[in-house]
């Protein structure tokens, strides 16, 4: 079966002249040349290359090979990330005005389905990997304990892998679910590379799970904004999963997105890009074995926690023995030792691995982390962290969000907010995790958590900074309701 690459390939070496979209006809102007290969793949529905709104020929092989690769029913193909995706799934599978059980550390983007549907979300509060302070796994009997409390809940929504890794244990949960009636969303943006090696725990998709989303582009090699939605049984409506998947995705989808798409699924079917790969991680764990004060969370987070399991493809790097933060680490590996990191938090950075790393960028973050590890017992000042605490503070919710985020505001010193209400979400970005969402009450807890993270110089979004600096002496403020 010939791939959307190499037929995209094969018209732009045709004598074919397209008196059609996009602009730049194949022939990208010489200002912008660096994007000249990728323009002559670029190209709209045109003869012989399907729709991916109505697909019947190219695009629907495609995606039938991607279901039976990861081991779904049915697979749609996103070029619009894993938030059109999320946006589906929770549309077609809760009716509007309904009740949902989800994990209060979903993705922002699952916040915004609740909102459009005018949702009404039941949290899971995840608890808190013991020394670490990150969120640990939903347990199966949360789960258990949400449905007995609301009975009418139309489907529950995890996120697993998290962000940082964590897995929840998706095949007991999704027996329980089921046994419920409603269907298991979850939310795999981050284990596009589950079951695909021993080195991972297995996908979601082949745990049962109904509707699950994953991002290509985050763990395979695929290009940014690429992702999957997978449907497996019978307790989504197929048919609302394709009404709500073209109103969520533009009606001009790139090819060059969709034939990266159906390339990675070719060489993850292939399997061989995995040779190699657990020995270049092995380098990196001999390489940080002597390490006193900063600490690669991998070598024991599963002991502190109740995860099921976690991803290998993640190196936290905790520095709560250390005497920096996480953005003073993070900010020291890229401006001494040019090492770009996904991200920082107060405690801990995070670093991507995958097979295409190669062995050189493992051995410098390795050797880079023994150095300042080093430097820690008399370079670096102490400085304040968040040593303990919940990450995700359980706020009580005052007001819907699909009411809170469109009713009137005013703006609010962080230092004042206490007892008032939330108008906006404020999240650390990454990961776009809210720690508070409209229409919840601010508590003296979340405050002091927030003003940790800006004054730690974390990018923390739905707050402004006036002023030069940034504190409770009166240099925040926060959207409330009036």
């Amino acid at each position: 079966m010939e791939g959307i690459l190499q037929r995209l390939t094969e018209y732009a070496a045709s004598e074919v002249y397209p008196f059609h979209m996009p602009g730049h006809k194949r022939n990208m102007p010489e200002a912008i040349y660096r994007l000249g290969g990728i323009a002559e793949l670029d190209i709209t529905e045109i003869d012989g290359f399907d729709d991916l709104h109505a697909p019947e020929g190219l695009i629907r092989e495609a995606q039938e090979k991607a279901a039976a690769v990861f081991g779904a029913q049915e697979t749609f193909f996103l070029v619009n990330g894993s938030t059109a995706g999320i946006l589906t799934a929770v549309s077609a599978a809760v009716p509007k005005g309904g009740r949902v059980i989800m994990a209060r550390n979903c993705h922002k983007s699952v916040y915004h389905a609740c909102f459009l549907r005018e949702l009404r979300p039941v949290f899971l509060y995840p608890g808190t990997v013991r020394d670490y302070g990150i969120a640990d796994a939903i347990r199966p009997e949360q789960v258990e304990a949400a449905l007995r409390a609301c009975p009418d809940a139309s489907a529950v929504i995890l996120t697993s892998p998290t962000y940082d890794g964590v897995v929840s244990d998706i095949e007991r949960i999704a027996d329980i679910v089921h046994r419920a009636g409603i269907p298991l969303l979850v939310d795999a943006a981050h284990g596009a590379h589950f079951g695909f090696s021993p080195l991972f725990p297995e996908s979601p998709v082949r745990q049962g799970a109904d509707l699950v989303i994953q991002s290509l582009h985050k763990t395979l090699p695929a290009l940014t904004q690429t992702a999957l939605l997978h449907v497996c049984g019978t307790l989504v409506d197929r048919g609302k999963v394709r009404e709500f998947e073209r109103i969520y995705q533009t009606s001009s989808p790139s090819y060059v997105l969709m034939g990266s798409i159906d390339a990675c699924v070719r060489l993850l079917e292939d399997g061989s890009c995995w040779d190699g790969f657990a020995e270049k991680l092995q380098i990196f764990y001999k390489k940080t074995d002597g390490l006193e004060h900063i600490r690669v969370m991998n070598r024991d987070i599963m002991e502190k926690g109740c995860m099921k399991a976690f991803d290998a493809g993640k190196l936290l790097i905790s520095v709560i023995n250390a005497k920096i933060t996480g953005n003073s680490l993070y900010k020291e590996l890229l401006n001494r030792y040019y090492l770009q990191l996904e991200m920082a938090a107060d405690t801990y950075v995070t670093a991507i691995v995958t097979p295409w790393d190669r062995e050189e960028g493992l051995i410098r973050l390795a050797e880079a982390l023994a150095a300042i590890d080093r430097e820690d017992n008399g370079v670096f000042p102490p400085e304040k962290k968040s040593l303990a605490g919940c990450p995700y503070p359980e706020l009580e919710t005052a007001l819907p969000l699909s009411e809170a985020l469109t009713a009137p505001k005013e703006v609010c010193p962080l230092h004042k907010a206490a007892g008032r209400t939330a108008g906006t979400y404020v999240n650390l970005y990454p990961p776009g995790i809210p720690l508070v969402i409209p229409g919840e009450v601010i508590t003296e807890e979340v405050i002091k958590l927030i003003d940790l993270y800006v004054r730690q110089k974390l990018n923390v979004q739905g707050v402004e900074t006036v002023g030069e600096t940034a504190g409770l002496a009166g240099d925040l403020n926060l959207p409330i309701l009036k």
